[in-house]
């Protein structure tokens, strides 16, 4: 242990208490224990590149193409994805994919290429395959949208010492991969002990911008750097600056003129994404590529690529890796959260005060505090004597209750979970057969391994007790997994052993997956315990695939205008990787916020799929009238906004079930080939009718917000401004500037609460529409999509449904008639009027 991880001792000590500190710093010398004995030793490794193509084999959809040192398997699905599966590597098993998978395109065949090398060509993409392995994603008119250089493995040397020391016939496709001679050598790893590990470099578009990778607090847009790809506790409060975060992704969307492709590595271990964007020659005619590096620390070498427009690449995901579950109606409005209620009278002044100051809420969420001694599955009977009591009274006021659930559980006699999954060997062992113990909130703990179905159906059980509480509802925290360590890393043992769905192996492997199967765990069984409900679940952790489970939330952003920002930089990215569902905590978890901060962060929540506040239990409290009257009364508009628009957002949904597509968009959504949409990361779209310019600065009463081509109408003035450009628009402290697209047809709760539509008046000579999905309770039945259309007619606005039914809603068309261009300058103007 060295002088740094003294320093964590010490703080360790300070954040959790003396007495669970020191369990921490126990922990963390078991920890390294158990890895020194269960990890393999460290071995030499030799270097090893795919070499010469020697054949290949046709097979539906593509085929395997065999080199001196490896082999290539690849297929084009019928919806037009590609598959690539080096060294043998299939589709399955695989954590993300749902189902077995999508069939083979049986029109695309493997078929020999220029040069010694085979392509497969299909309706929507050509796959080209060097004689050296490099692979070509070319467009049907036969433009490149990534090129992924011949892979190299690190392969354990046997025995007796030899390795394939075969030198690379030609260096065309070799010299980024296998040094500066291409020769291969021997190395030593100190982390892979056994596993081969790769790496695979990949060029892009000089124009090319890259998204993704899960929760990025620096994102949505990645620039230049290295991201690692392994959950991580981020220890009390994060910024724009800290990466990992608790949800990676090997998820990249790349968009570029060329068009939008999403590239999957589906492998669960441990691994860092480098990214370098690349430089057009501006005119000069040498561009430099943009270039990505994928390093894994074991695993399969395998992926995914999808391509086409950004909704096009988004449904294929949903397809590949399963539709986003609806959240309850309920869930889509605004909650309320904190850790420290205390107790059932405290939560009961909350709600009542929210009810007496006319601010909507919908649901009230309990923290680790309202369970006895922090243990899972309980209740703190002395501070919550009549919890199912207290849960019906608030229900009957419109209010659901909301539970953590976390993993760890208490490691002690009598505690029924305990002994309940000691009986079942429900939980994570060490590689010498003792359970693994780590430390959080309830002190010693044991951890369930999820990758085990059977552990999953015992989990899943245990959500009777939370129903029968009366919550409505489940959030799941502290599941990277997270373990109290007073030096290394914040987690299980590498060594751990996981059941990995009957193939075993060690939490290499297992730990990104471990949030995502929870997640499955809960769900599936809250849908058994309650059939005729769609379940209400968010996680904190997860990976590719939560998004058919539930949502996520941005977990203990720090308390700032940084943390802010990064709040939608993670709503964006993580909607770009399937997560369409997700929010931050309002006001920052870490600390106590100015008014005009929280003010700032609670009307940017009031847009985003997940409108939550939450903080720690020492920054004060977070109810909007606790900063003062005006921004009660301004936090107050801005929820009976949402309330308004809850039709509308309840629309998003229901298409984010059906298309994958998210609710909040980033600008250039629809327009990927506008290069300033592309770099545009202070605005976003929700859904494709408006545009929401939060503001993000402190003290800004005005601000700049670049628009897409079109029109578009400030929602409050009835200013028209026409895009693409910049315009400037008024951010008084009392709203945010919200533009709505014109030609829109949104579904809005009108004054007596019926929906009615609101209908943004089209430009002259063109023609506008929308999506209306009606309310159909919050049980699993198929939903209606209706299409609406507006235009201009004989001098009026008028609103209709294409299949010549009546369009059965109220009409309140507005819209203004002075308009001004956008501009890198834009105008100062306001006016406008409704028009009927």
């Amino acid at each position: 242990m060295d002088g740094r991880d003294l320093v964590r001792s010490a703080r360790t000590v300070r954040a959790v208490g003396t007495s669970q500190g020191w369990l921490s710093v126990r922990s963390a010398l078991r920890r390294r224990r158990a890895d020194a004995a269960g990890l393999p030793p460290r071995g030499a490794e030799r270097a090893r590149v795919p070499g010469t193509a020697v054949g290949a084999e046709p097979q539906p959809g593509g085929g395997v193409v065999r080199f001196a040192r490896s082999s290539l398997r690849i297929r084009v699905t019928s919806g037009g994805a590609v598959f690539c599966g080096w060294d043998g590597a299939t589709p399955e098993p695989s954590y993300a994919l749902v189902g077995p998978g999508p069939e083979a395109d049986g029109r695309a065949e493997l078929e020999p290429d220029t040069e010694g090398g085979w392509r497969v060509v299909s309706e929507r993409v050509t796959v080209a395959v060097s004689r050296f392995g490099a692979v070509e994603i070319r467009t049907p008119g036969g433009v490149v949208l990534r090129r992924e250089l011949p892979p190299r493995w690190w392969d354990v040397v046997s025995e007796a010492g030899h390795g394939d020391g075969t030198r690379p016939e030609s260096r065309s496709d070799q010299d980024a991969v296998s040094g500066d001679d291409g020769t291969e050598e021997a190395v030593r790893t100190g982390s892979c002990g056994g596993v081969s590990r790769w790496v695979q470099r990949s060029e892009v578009a000089a124009d090319a911008r890259f998204f993704g990778l899960g929760g990025r607090a620096s994102g949505p847009r990645l620039r230049d750097g290295t991201y690692r790809l392994w959950n991580t506790d981020p220890g009390g409060a994060f910024g724009p600056g800290d990466d990992p975060l608790s949800l990676t992704m090997p998820v990249q969307l790349v968009v570029a003129d060329a068009g939008t492709h999403l590239v999957f590595h589906d492998n669960s271990w441990d691994g860092r994404v480098s990214l370098h964007e690349g430089e057009e020659g501006r005119g000069s005619g040498h561009d430099r590529a943009g270039s990505c590096e994928v390093r894994m620390d074991g695993g399969p070498l395998r992926y995914w690529v999808l391509t086409g427009t950004p909704s096009r690449v988004l449904h294929g995901w949903a397809s590949l890796t399963g539709a986003p579950a609806l959240p309850p109606r309920w869930a889509l409005g605004h909650q309320h959260a904190r850790f420290g209620f205390g107790d059932a009278a405290e939560v009961r002044r909350v709600v009542a005060g929210y009810r007496t100051r006319g601010v909507p809420l919908t649901a009230l969420h309990l923290d680790i505090d309202h369970l006895d001694g922090h243990r899972v599955f309980t209740v703190d009977r002395t501070r919550f004597p009549d919890l199912p009591g207290l849960a019906s009274e608030l229900r009957q006021e419109g209010v659901r209750l909301v539970s953590i659930v976390d993993p760890g559980v208490k490691a002690e006699p009598g505690n029924a979970v305990y002994e309940s999954g000691a009986a079942a060997d429900a939980f994570v062992r060490e590689a010498r057969g003792r359970e693994v113990r780590g430390v959080v909130w309830p002190g010693e703990a044991v951890f369930p391994d999820f990758t085990d179905a059977r552990v999953r159906k015992w989990w899943g059980g245990l959500y009777a007790e939370r129903l029968a509480q009366g919550f409505a509802g489940v959030w799941h925290d502290m599941n990277e997994p997270s373990s109290f360590v007073a030096f290394g890393e914040p987690t299980l043992p590498r060594s751990a052993r996981h059941a990995l769905e009957g193939r075993g192996g060690d939490h290499r492997e297992a730990h990104n997956v471990y949030g995502l199967a929870m997640a499955r765990a809960g769900y599936e069984g809250l849908c058994e315990l309650r059939p005729d409900e769609r379940p209400f679940l968010f996680s904190r952790s997860g990976w590719a695939g939560l998004q058919r489970y539930g949502g996520t939330w941005s977990g203990d952003v720090a308390t700032g205008w940084p943390g802010l920002r990064a709040s939608l930089a993670l709503v964006l990215g993580l909607g770009l990787c399937g997560v369409p569902y997700s929010g931050p905590d309002i006001g920052g978890y870490s600390k106590v916020p100015s008014a005009e901060l929280y003010l700032r962060w609670f009307q940017l929540g009031a847009y985003l799929p997940l409108f939550r506040t939450h903080c720690a239990h020492d920054t004060g409290r977070r109810e909007p009238w606790e900063f003062g009257d005006e921004v009660l009364a301004y936090a107050r508009g801005a929820a009976l906004e949402r309330e308004r628009l809850l039709p509308y957002v309840f629309t998003l949904g229901q298409l984010a079930r059906l298309t994958g597509a998210p609710y909040v968009r980033p600008l250039w959504w629809n327009t990927p080939r506008d290069r300033a949409l592309r770099d545009c990361e202070d605005a976003f779209l929700l859904g494709d009718s408006l545009l929401v310019a939060p503001v993000l600065e402190e003290g800004a009463r005005r601000r700049s917000v670049r628009l897409p081509r079109g029109r578009w109408y400030d929602t409050t003035t009835g200013q028209a401004y026409e895009g693409p450009g910049r315009v400037m628009v008024d951010a008084p402290l009392s709203r945010i500037p919200v533009l709505a697209r014109a030609g829109a047809v949104l579904p809005v709760a009108g004054a007596d609460g019926d929906v009615e539509l609101e209908v943004w008046a089209p430009a002259q000579g063109r023609k506008g529409g929308g999506l209306v999905v009606p309310d159909s309770g919050d049980g699993w039945e198929r939903p209606c999509v209706e299409r609406m259309e507006s235009q201009w007619e004989s001098g009026r606005v008028v609103v209709s449904r294409p299949d010549g039914e009546p369009v059965g809603y109220r009409v309140r068309v507005r819209g203004g008639e002075t308009r001004a261009e956008a501009g890198e300058a834009g105008p100062d103007a306001h006016g406008g009027r409704d028009e009927a």
